[in-house]
């Protein structure tokens, strides 16, 4: 036991004809006794050491005398420490069963099946999204293109899908632009997305394009 309950007016009522060392011999055999939750070795000397009261052995032999028992082949014995030892295990064994009681309540009742009903189970496939999937690399447009063009969509934290696509791919023919040159102006731009009119007024057509991105090579944008 690390704690224990102490009455300071029964135990001054029996302690004061103590002298100091007296008092703080029983203190400190009370401290030891409960710490341990067994008696106290047999051997004076020993229990002495034990306390820190190696030049105080007679003190300490007084203090077992009247307040501890000798029970050859235990050791030395305080029944009133005893009993809040029994009491104090008493109630760890109470708060121990409870405990594994409540959690075998809440495994029962969280093991009980629960049928939902079909007008629940229509409702919640109403509310589930619908998730687009990823697409591959569309026809047309060149690995190295559709890998730097995924690279920047991750970058964005934008997820490649059908509709983000066909998006570009009609605002590039808005533009007459193919969908490969769009890919490549999102990338270089750092764009989310393609509009026909954000080209038109710098670049206009796909010749245009060709003639600004490809006329020194791609590897010059």
């Amino acid at each position: 036991m690390h704690f224990y309950s102490f009455n300071i007016g029964d135990y001054a009522s029996h302690t004061r004809h103590l002298t100091h060392l007296e008092d703080l011999a029983y203190r400190r055999l009370l401290d030891a006794y409960y710490l341990q939750e067994r008696p106290l070795h047999e051997d004076v000397a020993m229990v002495a050491r034990q306390i820190n009261f190696r030049d105080h052995i007679e003190e300490v032999a007084i203090i077992l005398n009247e307040f501890f028992s000798l029970v050859e082949g235990t050791g030395w014995v305080n029944l009133r420490a005893d009993e809040e030892i029994a009491k104090y295990h008493s109630k760890l064994d109470q708060a121990s069963r409870a405990g594994k009681a409540s959690a075998q309540r809440r495994l029962s009742a969280g093991s009980t099946p629960v049928q939902p009903n079909k007008k629940q189970e229509t409702v919640n496939k109403k509310q589930e999204p619908l998730k687009e999937k990823a697409l591959t690399r569309p026809e047309g447009v060149s690995e190295q293109t559709w890998n730097d063009f995924v690279a920047q969509r991750k970058q964005l934290k934008a997820s490649i899908t059908a509709t983000a696509l066909q998006g570009i791919q009609k605002e590039a023919a808005k533009a007459n632009w193919t969908l490969e040159a769009a890919l490549i102006e999102c990338t270089v731009r750092g764009w989310r997305g393609f509009k026909a009119d954000w080209v038109s007024k710098t670049k206009g057509t796909q010749a245009d394009f060709d003639n600004i991105n490809y006329g020194k090579g791609v590897q010059d944008l």
